[in-house]
């Protein structure tokens, strides 16, 4: 299997992770928001097709009723919470707690392409799929000169 070669992407995942570590001590996500409630962020995977836009999301363990996909000025906003179980739903007896848990909050920029009125979002598997259109091209309109 071939890769793309990129010599700086580990020092680029190493930055991240300080960033994510650190930032999400302080309340920051790394999507330009400071928000206090954001405690970890799912990785998404965004691609460009021919009519759409595709943002796939890892939220495993999160219900896809509970999870908040907005569209407001050009900016798509996708929440939600995992949660840990409390106590008399299976907690006792942990040694360790590893998984990220809490809220998350994630930002996306969609180009003027994008058709805002025709998203839809899914969730299956604990992957959230947010399918987001783009609008019909308009095609130049060719003005005749008259002499």
């Amino acid at each position: 299997m071939l890769s793309k070669y990129e010599p700086w992407n580990p020092m680029r995942q190493l930055r991240d992770e300080v960033n994510q570590a650190f930032g999400n001590a302080l309340g920051w996500t790394d999507d330009g928001s400071s928000v206090l409630t954001s405690r970890w962020r799912p990785a998404v995977d965004i691609k460009e097709e021919n009519e759409q836009f595709v943002i796939s999301a890892d939220v495993p363990g999160v219900d896809p009723a509970e999870i908040e996909v907005t569209m407001e000025n050009g900016v798509l906003t996708i929440r939600g919470e995992r949660k840990l179980p409390t106590e008399g739903e299976g907690r006792d007896g942990y040694e360790r707690v590893e998984r990220l848990h809490g809220t998350f909050y994630r930002r996306f920029s969609l180009p003027d392409t994008a058709d805002a009125e025709k998203i839809t979002a899914t969730g299956k598997n604990g992957v959230l799929e947010v399918v987001i259109p783009k609008r019909a091209s308009i095609q130049p309109k060719r003005i005749k000169v008259a002499a």
